[in-house]
């Protein structure tokens, strides 16, 4: 399939075109009918008329921003009208929606009268809470935006000029400190006089390029003092008092090359006559004025950064226009203005600087992203760029006098955000606050592991555990700085020279002797066996919880900690549970893990343990005894078990919600639970789900993982004496500051019992 067709059918299949209008509100009954329309609509109409900043909250005009265009400059397809540009316009709707959620209504004008435009959209500012202007070609552009923000009060922000502006800003903000320059004594050319070019050369005098540093070209040559051909208002304010009249004359010399122009327009012999270290930014779509393997085949010292996905430092728009209308909404903005732009500038750089979470190494093929001249932006698809620009956005908008509706509780508003990314976001966050409470010291056995070391510093850097890593100590100290991570103070313990070593192996022989384990293994377990080591640190008190298994198999992982830890008293045994996070709700699947084929006095441990650890997480346990009968539907001896765990859960845990044997569907069902099994206490909407095996509940929740695009976290561990938690083999540093989290949380509750 060509490209061409398969374009094509990605918008015409099914539902034409890209976006549709959902209600957030139900409308089923004739009361939901009176609400949401006549009688009960008057009500919020009033309100609005009194107070028209009622509107923000009765309407959807808070998260709404317009998309307007007139199709004169579409991509790099020109004037092609408004009807044609209409599917990009519908696409820019998709990234708002889906990185930062922000609602989205498509407006083409077939117009270009400016006047007629400005009008037009100066009368739809009822309807919406931010105008985002798009490709409309210059200088009108210029003029269009400057009378649009004068008679409006909400934000108005043409992304062609100010998107590009600010991502290849913020890129050239880390180039800069990269080679030890700086924005006051750089000389900086600017090849393209249109809207991006000019919103480009005015950021960049905003964040401290001097003007009579910068040059800026055309397709005429250098913008000068004087010149008469081709000029515009916009660009005689950068005009440059220079000789020079040709983008090779300008660029001698240059620190800073940024390119919106056409494809080959910077030569390499151009790109030699820089000063060292030149910063070349080309970003023509979809070729660039110069590629990077060009560019570097003669400047070898050369920071090079385009608009493609194929090359590194890549300038995406999407960096930017989604996150800094959500922190723009947020705060009821009346505008977007120079302090906001800069705000979101210096909130990607800092990004960049960050270690970047594995979920964006793997939506980039593995690639190694650090900080450095090969990675100065932050990837398109970093999840956290949301967390950052928005609230840097928000609070520049308060520290301006723009903001209607300050933010009151900055880190409220950013676990805010952070629910919008899933609901997964939102249940672990509540965990990290409550291990943040009192960090406990986490022993991680792998402590040379390069995810390990780069979760601790995360964990040290937000205060949610203390990390021990155990290891050769220069071997970790190397990785460490290999890694450019700053973990100073935290503990790295080499059994082999570990002072109190001794002890360990005493306590262990004097544990396992009757067990199989003369003193000569037990010495050989705590200097060669890392789990054996981290487990005794555990059980002697000098480690409140331990987190292992992102390089072993599940049973070496936990066969120390059983061996040296156990099982708390009273219980059969040790029991597995994970926490699935769906689109709709959050459920635990038990036993998953451990137990093969459990007894009935079992799988009430398992029941009653898990519906414990669902309240840990804030979820009001309902539990389901899961079998392929309901109810006694089925005599079979598997069923018997489920019925009778059952009955003993109800007789240990009276006050626990709970009902079995019942099958999957019934469990999720409540019309059918209603009409055919009235008396069920679950009521067809359980969320802990008990499984009568490990056959069928590892299948489960594995299935349900990978084809249901559930988020799975555990494997949680429940009845041990102290707490021990197993990573998997795979785990991203997400996945093992989620545990360390839950490790921390769980040593809590046994320091209090």
């Amino acid at each position: 399939m060509s490209n061409r067709q398969e374009a094509l059918e990605y918008h015409s299949r099914g539902r034409k075109g890209k976006i549709e209008v959902i209600t957030t509100k139900p409308c089923a009954t004739s009361r939901d009918l009176a609400l949401a329309y006549s009688p009960g609509v008057a009500e919020p109409c009033l309100d609005i008329e009194k107070n028209p900043d009622d509107a923000y909250q009765y309407t959807a005009k808070g998260n709404l921003v317009a998309v307007v265009s007139n199709g004169t400059a579409v991509l790099g397809l020109g004037d092609i009208g408004a009807l044609a540009g209409k599917p990009v316009m519908e696409g820019k709707g998709v990234l708002f929606k889906t990185f930062a959620d922000v609602d989205v209504f498509d407006i083409e004008l077939d117009t270009r009268d400016s006047d007629e435009l400005i009008r037009t959209v100066k009368l739809l500012e009822p309807t919406f809470g931010g105008i985002n202007l798009e490709d409309i070609k210059g200088p009108e552009c210029f003029y269009i935006e400057e009378e649009l923000k004068k008679i409006m009060n909400i934000p108005v922000f043409h992304d062609d000029q100010h998107g590009t502006a600010i991502i290849a800003a913020a890129g050239m903000k880390n180039a800069l400190e990269l080679v030890g320059k700086s924005f006051e004594t750089s000389k900086m050319v600017v090849n393209g006089a249109g809207a991006a070019g000019i919103a480009c050369a005015n950021l960049a005098i905003t964040l401290g390029i001097r003007q009579e540093n910068l040059i800026l070209c055309d397709t005429k040559g250098v913008i000068y003092q004087g010149r008469s051909e081709g000029m515009n208002e916009y660009k005689k304010r950068l005009a440059s008092d220079t000789k020079a009249r040709t983008l090779a004359e300008a660029v001698e010399g240059a620190d800073i090359f940024f390119g919106v122009s056409a494809k080959g327009a910077l030569s390499q012999e151009m790109v030699k006559s820089m000063a060292p270290d030149p910063i070349i930014f080309a970003m023509a779509n979809p070729d660039p004025e110069i590629t990077p393997p060009d560019a570097k085949a003669v400047r070898p010292d050369a920071i090079v950064g385009t608009g493609r996905s194929d090359y590194p430092n890549q300038v995406n728009n999407v960096l930017c226009f989604p996150f800094l209308f959500r922190g723009a909404l947020d705060v009821h903005a009346s505008a977007i203005n120079e302090e906001m732009k800069a705000a979101a500038v210096k909130a990607l750089a800092d990004l960049a600087k960050l270690d970047v979470p594995d979920s964006v190494r793997k939506a980039y093929g593995g690639e190694d992203c650090k900080f450095g001249r090969e990675y100065i932006i932050p990837k398109p698809f970093d999840p956290r760029v949301l967390l950052h620009v928005a609230p840097a956005v928000a609070q520049a908008a308060m520290d301006s006098g723009v903001a209607r509706k300050p933010i009151q509780d900055m880190d409220k508003y950013i676990e805010r955000l952070e629910a919008m990314q899933g609901p997964s976001k939102e249940i672990m966050r509540t965990m990290i606050n409550k291990a943040k409470a009192d960090p406990k010291r986490v022993v991680f056995p792998e402590g040379d592991n390069e995810k390990i070391l780069r979760a601790a510093q995360i964990l040290v850097d937000e205060g949610i555990a203390e990390p021990i890593l155990i290891g050769e100590v220069d071997e970790i100290r190397q990785k460490i700085t290999e890694l450019k991570l700053d973990l100073t103070d935290v503990e790295i313990i080499d059994p082999n020279t570990f002072e109190d070593r001794g002890k360990y192996i005493d306590k262990l022989f004097a544990m396992r002797q009757r067990k199989g384990i003369t003193r000569a293994e037990g010495k050989r377990k705590i200097k060669k066996n890392r789990n054996y080591f981290g487990a005794m640190m555990v059980h002697m008190g000098d480690a409140d919880t331990l987190l292992s298994g992102i390089e072993h198999h599940y049973p070496e992982t936990i066969r120390p900690s059983l061996e040296i830890i156990g099982k708390k008293d009273g219980l059969s045994r040790v029991h597995g549970t994970y926490m699935m996070v769906t689109k709709k709700k959050v459920v635990f699947f038990a036993d998953t893990t451990v137990n093969i084929d459990p007894t009935a006095e079992e799988m009430a441990e398992t029941a009653v343990l898990t519906a414990e650890k669902a309240k840990h997480f804030n979820v009001e346990p309902k539990v389901a005894m899961l079998s392929f009968s309901n109810f006694g539907s089925s005599g079979h001896p598997l069923c018997q078990k489920v019925k009778k765990a059952t009955a003993l859960v109800k007789q240990q845990a009276p006050e626990l919600t709970i009902d079995g044997e019942v099958q999957a569907n019934v469990a999720l069902d409540p019309e059918l639970t209603a009409v055919q099994y009235p008396f069920s206490q679950i009521k067809g909407d359980a969320n802990v789900f008990i499984f009568p095996d490990l056959n069928s509940g590892n299948i489960s929740y594995k299935l349900l993982n990978k084809l249901g695009g559930a988020e799975a976290i555990g494997p949680i561990l429940m009845g041990m004496k102290k707490p021990v938690h197993v990573l998997q083999r795979g785990d991203d540093v997400a996945d093992i500051i989620n545990m360390a989290a839950v490790a921390v949380v769980d040593a809590q509750e046994a320091s209090e019992n």
